[in-house]
């Protein structure tokens, strides 16, 4: 069974690690990102947005303001595919309406916010004061009332995912450790004025450390924030992935200066030397 899981990682590792190079290369085509990466300039790892939305043709379009914007996009019409989505993708933000066909928009709120930190933002035509009391009660971070400008709503994305980088990372929006710095808010980790390239994955994985610095994170505590709550048990997908990161990030991976295993407790990020 471990050596299953450890396949499925090395796997999923492979397949952000193709993304990564054909980014860097342009295999991709002439995206914004793989220009400033062909050029030697910084680029954040664009977050991910799951969009839940009946409407398809209001999807269509919030998508592409979104997509215009750098963020990468996951685009669903039920509630049940929703909580599919968060427990596998694990996206850095949900724009939730709440009058999906399957289940109601308010009665998913504790189901998204029991599998997933991620800041929820309702977008909603249902205008009366208690139900915005209610949502906000029930674990949304944000309301926006249809109809509305896609400008106001790509400024209210920008602000939110702003804000809760600043939240998960304390007072302070940057973590260093030896000559490495890692920005939560610009989702880059700069080695003194280098980039270090990361997936997605890798940057969530090194994050949940950052967050914690010095002190030990569980195994199952970086599977849930890193990929969902429906990897909880795949225990190979850290191992798999921290050792990718110490390839990059140390200057002997066997004898590893920061990402310290404590074996039967977890991962710890060194940032004080000890």
């Amino acid at each position: 069974m471990r050596i299953a899981l450890e396949a499925q990682a090395v796997r999923a590792l492979m397949r952000d690690w193709f993304l990564l190079c054909s980014l860097s290369t342009g295999t991709l085509g002439s995206s914004r990102e793989a220009r400033a990466l062909r050029q030697g300039i910084q680029v954040t790892i664009a977050p991910v947005i799951l969009v839940v939305e009946d409407d398809r043709r209001l999807a269509h379009v919030v998508e592409m303001a979104l997509q215009n914007e750098g963020y990468h996009t996951i685009d669903v019409s039920t509630g049940q595919c929703a909580i599919t989505e968060v427990r596998t993708r694990n996206p850095d933000l949900v724009l939730l309406d709440l009058g999906l066909p399957d289940i109601d928009g308010l009665a998913l709120l504790p189901t998204i916010r029991a599998n997933s930190a991620a800041p929820i933002m309702i977008v909603s035509g249902r205008g009366d004061a208690m139900q915005r009391v209610r949502a906000l009660d029930s674990g949304a971070d944000d309301y926006l009332m249809k109809p509305f400008s896609l400008p106001e709503l790509v400024a209210r994305v920008r602000a939110i995912l702003r804000s809760h980088a600043r939240v998960a990372g304390g007072d302070a929006i940057t973590v260093s450790f030896g000559d490495y710095t890692l920005d939560f808010v610009a989702r880059r980790l700069l080695h003194g004025e280098h980039q270090v390239p990361l997936s997605i994955t890798e940057f969530k994985l090194l994050a949940t450390l950052a967050r914690h610095p010095d002190r030990m994170v569980s195994a199952d505590t970086l599977l849930k924030e890193t990929w969902g709550a429906a990897y909880q048990h795949k225990r190979g997908y850290v191992r798999v992935y921290m050792h990718a990161l110490r390839r990059k990030l140390e200057s002997d991976p066997s004898r590893p200066q920061f990402l310290v295993n404590e074996p039967g407790l977890g991962y710890r990020l060194n940032i004080s030397g000890g």
